[in-house]
Protein backbone atom coordinates (compact mmCIF):
# COMPACT_ATOMS: atom_id res chain seq x y z
CA UNK A 1 0.00 0.00 0.00
CA UNK A 2 2.91 2.39 0.50
CA UNK A 3 3.41 2.51 -3.27
CA UNK A 4 -0.17 3.69 -3.74
CA UNK A 5 0.30 6.61 -1.35
CA UNK A 6 3.51 7.62 -2.99
CA UNK A 7 1.74 8.05 -6.35
CA UNK A 8 -1.49 9.52 -5.04
CA UNK A 9 -0.32 13.15 -5.00
CA UNK A 10 1.14 13.18 -8.55
CA UNK A 11 -1.97 11.47 -9.89
CA UNK A 12 -4.19 14.00 -8.12
CA UNK A 13 -2.05 16.81 -9.54
CA UNK A 14 -2.27 15.38 -13.05
CA UNK A 15 -6.04 14.99 -12.78
CA UNK A 16 -6.36 18.54 -11.44
CA UNK A 17 -4.27 19.86 -14.34
CA UNK A 18 -6.41 17.95 -16.84
CA UNK A 19 -9.64 19.27 -15.29
CA UNK A 20 -8.21 22.81 -15.33
CA UNK A 21 -7.23 22.54 -19.02
CA UNK A 22 -10.65 21.15 -20.00
CA UNK A 23 -12.41 23.85 -17.96
CA UNK A 24 -10.18 26.57 -19.41
CA UNK A 25 -10.75 25.22 -22.93
CA UNK A 26 -14.50 25.33 -22.48
CA UNK A 27 -14.32 28.82 -20.95
CA UNK A 28 -12.12 30.03 -23.80
CA UNK A 29 -14.50 28.60 -26.40
CA UNK A 30 -17.40 30.36 -24.69
CA UNK A 31 -15.49 33.66 -24.92
CA UNK A 32 -14.53 33.02 -28.55
CA UNK A 33 -17.90 31.93 -29.95
CA UNK A 34 -19.44 35.43 -29.99
CA UNK A 35 -16.24 36.86 -31.46
CA UNK A 36 -16.35 34.36 -34.33
CA UNK A 37 -20.01 35.21 -34.91
CA UNK A 38 -19.07 38.89 -35.20
CA UNK A 39 -16.05 38.09 -37.37
CA UNK A 40 -18.24 36.50 -40.06
CA UNK A 41 -20.03 39.82 -40.59
CA UNK A 42 -17.40 42.45 -39.72
CA UNK A 43 -15.36 44.27 -42.33
CA UNK A 44 -12.39 46.63 -42.34
CA UNK A 45 -11.20 48.03 -39.03
CA UNK A 46 -13.99 46.28 -37.11
CA UNK A 47 -12.86 42.90 -38.45
CA UNK A 48 -9.24 43.67 -37.60
CA UNK A 49 -10.25 44.57 -34.04
CA UNK A 50 -12.15 41.32 -33.60
CA UNK A 51 -9.25 39.38 -35.11
CA UNK A 52 -6.89 40.97 -32.58
CA UNK A 53 -9.19 39.93 -29.71
CA UNK A 54 -9.26 36.35 -31.01
CA UNK A 55 -5.45 36.26 -31.26
CA UNK A 56 -5.27 37.63 -27.71
CA UNK A 57 -7.50 34.84 -26.49
CA UNK A 58 -5.56 32.18 -28.42
CA UNK A 59 -2.33 33.51 -26.88
CA UNK A 60 -3.48 32.88 -23.30
CA UNK A 61 -2.53 29.48 -21.98
CA UNK A 62 -3.70 30.04 -18.44
CA UNK A 63 -0.10 29.84 -17.21
CA UNK A 64 2.18 32.86 -16.88
CA UNK A 65 5.27 30.73 -17.55
CA UNK A 66 3.78 29.21 -20.73
CA UNK A 67 2.67 32.64 -21.93
CA UNK A 68 6.22 33.87 -21.27
CA UNK A 69 7.69 31.06 -23.41
CA UNK A 70 5.29 31.98 -26.20
CA UNK A 71 6.39 35.62 -26.02
CA UNK A 72 10.09 34.66 -26.00
CA UNK A 73 9.59 32.57 -29.11
CA UNK A 74 7.65 35.33 -30.85
CA UNK A 75 10.40 37.80 -29.94
CA UNK A 76 12.99 35.47 -31.48
CA UNK A 77 10.90 35.40 -34.69
CA UNK A 78 10.71 39.20 -34.70
CA UNK A 79 14.49 39.30 -34.28
CA UNK A 80 14.90 37.02 -37.32
CA UNK A 81 16.04 33.97 -35.35
CA UNK A 82 13.66 31.12 -36.27
CA UNK A 83 16.05 28.48 -34.85
CA UNK A 84 15.86 30.05 -31.39
CA UNK A 85 12.10 30.47 -31.78
CA UNK A 86 11.79 26.76 -32.60
CA UNK A 87 13.68 25.94 -29.39
CA UNK A 88 11.34 28.11 -27.30
CA UNK A 89 8.21 26.76 -28.98
CA UNK A 90 9.40 23.16 -28.65
CA UNK A 91 9.94 23.70 -24.92
CA UNK A 92 6.49 25.24 -24.77
CA UNK A 93 4.92 22.22 -26.49
CA UNK A 94 6.78 19.90 -24.13
CA UNK A 95 5.11 21.67 -21.19
CA UNK A 96 1.73 22.45 -22.79
CA UNK A 97 1.14 19.71 -25.38
CA UNK A 98 -2.57 20.48 -25.76
CA UNK A 99 -2.20 24.19 -26.50
CA UNK A 100 -2.99 24.85 -30.16
CA UNK A 101 -1.21 28.20 -30.27
CA UNK A 102 2.08 26.57 -29.22
CA UNK A 103 1.95 24.39 -32.36
CA UNK A 104 0.85 27.29 -34.54
CA UNK A 105 3.74 29.43 -33.33
CA UNK A 106 6.24 26.66 -34.00
CA UNK A 107 4.68 26.06 -37.44
CA UNK A 108 5.39 29.71 -38.21
CA UNK A 109 8.98 29.39 -37.03
CA UNK A 110 9.49 26.25 -39.11
CA UNK A 111 8.05 28.04 -42.14
CA UNK A 112 10.40 30.98 -41.65
CA UNK A 113 13.29 28.50 -41.41
CA UNK A 114 12.19 26.97 -44.75
CA UNK A 115 11.19 23.69 -43.06
CA UNK A 116 7.83 23.10 -44.71
CA UNK A 117 7.39 19.46 -43.64
CA UNK A 118 7.64 20.18 -39.91
CA UNK A 119 5.54 23.32 -40.41
CA UNK A 120 2.79 21.26 -42.05
CA UNK A 121 2.94 18.73 -39.19
CA UNK A 122 2.48 21.52 -36.64
CA UNK A 123 -0.36 23.06 -38.65
CA UNK A 124 -2.06 19.67 -38.52
CA UNK A 125 -1.61 19.62 -34.73
CA UNK A 126 -2.93 23.18 -34.45
CA UNK A 127 -6.05 22.41 -36.46
CA UNK A 128 -6.68 19.17 -34.55
CA UNK A 129 -6.86 21.26 -31.37
CA UNK A 130 -8.47 24.37 -32.90
CA UNK A 131 -10.29 23.81 -36.22
CA UNK A 132 -11.23 27.51 -36.42
CA UNK A 133 -7.61 28.66 -36.42
CA UNK A 134 -7.72 30.86 -39.51
CA UNK A 135 -4.05 31.73 -39.01
CA UNK A 136 -3.01 28.09 -39.33
CA UNK A 137 -5.30 27.62 -42.34
CA UNK A 138 -3.79 30.71 -43.95
CA UNK A 139 -0.31 29.32 -43.26
CA UNK A 140 -1.36 26.06 -44.90
CA UNK A 141 -2.46 28.00 -47.98
CA UNK A 142 0.82 29.87 -48.06
CA UNK A 143 2.85 26.64 -47.90
CA UNK A 144 0.78 25.11 -50.68
CA UNK A 145 1.46 28.19 -52.79
CA UNK A 146 5.19 28.01 -52.01
CA UNK A 147 5.43 24.37 -53.07
CA UNK A 148 3.42 24.90 -56.27
CA UNK A 149 0.14 23.30 -55.18
CA UNK A 150 -2.45 25.98 -56.03
CA UNK A 151 -5.39 23.55 -55.61
CA UNK A 152 -4.41 22.89 -52.00
CA UNK A 153 -3.83 26.59 -51.40
CA UNK A 154 -7.25 27.45 -52.79
CA UNK A 155 -8.90 24.85 -50.57
CA UNK A 156 -7.11 26.20 -47.49
CA UNK A 157 -8.03 29.81 -48.27
CA UNK A 158 -11.65 28.84 -48.87
CA UNK A 159 -11.64 27.27 -45.40
CA UNK A 160 -10.37 30.59 -44.03
CA UNK A 161 -13.17 32.34 -45.92
CA UNK A 162 -15.81 30.24 -44.14
CA UNK A 163 -14.47 31.44 -40.78
CA UNK A 164 -13.28 34.97 -41.62
CA UNK A 165 -14.80 36.01 -44.97
CA UNK A 166 -13.58 39.62 -44.92
CA UNK A 167 -9.95 38.95 -43.97
CA UNK A 168 -7.76 41.52 -45.61
CA UNK A 169 -6.50 40.36 -49.02
CA UNK A 170 -8.31 37.01 -48.86
CA UNK A 171 -10.87 37.66 -51.61
CA UNK A 172 -8.14 38.75 -54.02
CA UNK A 173 -6.00 35.71 -53.18
CA UNK A 174 -8.93 33.37 -53.77
CA UNK A 175 -9.78 35.04 -57.10
CA UNK A 176 -6.14 34.82 -58.21
CA UNK A 177 -5.97 31.13 -57.33
CA UNK A 178 -9.35 30.41 -58.93
CA UNK A 179 -8.05 31.90 -62.20
CA UNK A 180 -4.92 29.80 -61.89
CA UNK A 181 -6.67 26.55 -60.98
CA UNK A 182 -9.97 26.84 -62.79
CA UNK A 183 -8.92 29.08 -65.68
CA UNK A 184 -10.57 32.28 -66.88
CA UNK A 185 -13.73 32.61 -68.93
CA UNK A 186 -13.11 34.09 -72.33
Amino acid sequence: MKCMTRFRVPIKSAVAALILSVTMGAAQEARLDPLFDLLREAEGAAASEIEAKIWEEWSRSGSDSMDFLLERGRKALEDGDPALAIEHFTALIDHAPDWAEAYNARATAYFQAGLYGPSLADIRETLARNPRHFGALGGLGLIFEEIGEPEGALEAYRAVEEIYPHREGLAETIRRLERSVEGEDI
